[in-house]
C-alpha cells in the first residue's frame, strides 16, 4: 500500500479565512492536496466565487471545500466515512469560523448523494479525491448525474493518480483540462446540461 508523506502546513491560501492553519487527518493513508496544485485548481475555476454550494466529497481533511467558501461560495456539504477525517474537517471549519456555512457528514459516498439528492441539493462546485486504489471516479460521477446533483455550469474538480486518465465524457460532464502535477494530475470537467 502506498504510503503518504505527513503534511505539517496546511493553510487556507486565499479569501476571507487566508492564512489559517488547518489540521492533517492523523496517519499517513490520507494525501492532503499541496498549496501549490492547490493554488493552481483555483486560478483554474475561480479563482473567486460569488455565490453557490461546493461538494467535497472523500474530503479528507476537507481543504478544498474549506478553501471554496473562503473565496466566495456561500455553503460547502463535506462528506467522508473516516471518522477520523470527520473529526478533523469538524476542527478546521471550526477553525476558519464557518460551521454556519458547513454540513459535515460520515458516510459511504453513494449513500450520501442520495441524501443530497432527496433533499434536492444542487452543486456548484464539486471537489471529487478518493482513495486512488478505489478506483471509483467515474461510477460516483455517473451516479451524481443520474441523481441530478450538478448545477447549470457546475465545474466538478478530480484528482487522481497521473497515470490514469478518465474518459473526455461521463454523463453530461465534458473534460475541460487534464493538468499533471508531479504524481498527482487534476481532470476538471464542466456540467453541460441539455
Amino acid at each position: 500500500m502506498k504510503q503518504y508523506k505527513q503534511v505539517n502546513a496546511l493553510r487556507v491560501i486565499s479569501g476571507v479565512s487566508r492564512g489559517r492553519k488547518l489540521k492533517a487527518v492523523p496517519g499517513s493513508h490520507t494525501r492532503p492536496t499541496t498549496d501549490k496544485v492547490k493554488e493552481a485548481i483555483f486560478s483554474r475555476i475561480g479563482p473567486y466565487f460569488s455565490g453557490g454550494i461546493v461538494l467535497d466529497l472523500f474530503a479528507g481533511t476537507g481543504a478544498l471545500g474549506i478553501e471554496a467558501i473562503s473565496r466566495g461560495m456561500d455553503r460547502g456539504v463535506f462528506i467522508d466515512i473516516n471518522p477520523k477525517s470527520i473529526e478533523v474537517i469538524k476542527e478546521n471549519i471550526n477553525a476558519v469560523s464557518q460551521t454556519n456555512q458547513a454540513e459535515i457528514y460520515r458516510n459511504d459516498a453513494k449513500r450520501a448523494l442520495k441524501v443530497c439528492a432527496k433533499r434536492e441539493l444542487k452543486f456548484d462546485l464539486v471537489f471529487l479525491d478518493p482513495p486512488y486504489k478505489l478506483e471509483v471516479t467515474e461510477e460516483i460521477l455517473q451516479h451524481m448525474d443520474s441523481l441530478s446533483l450538478f448545477e447549470k455550469e457546475a465545474i466538478v474538480v478530480v484528482e487522481h493518480d497521473a497515470v490514469h486518465t478518465y474518459n473526455e465524457n461521463i454523463g453530461k460532464l465534458q473534460s475541460a483540462r487534464r493538468v499533471v502535477y508531479g504524481d498527482t494530475a487534476v481532470t476538471f470537467y464542466d456540467y453541460v446540461s441539455e
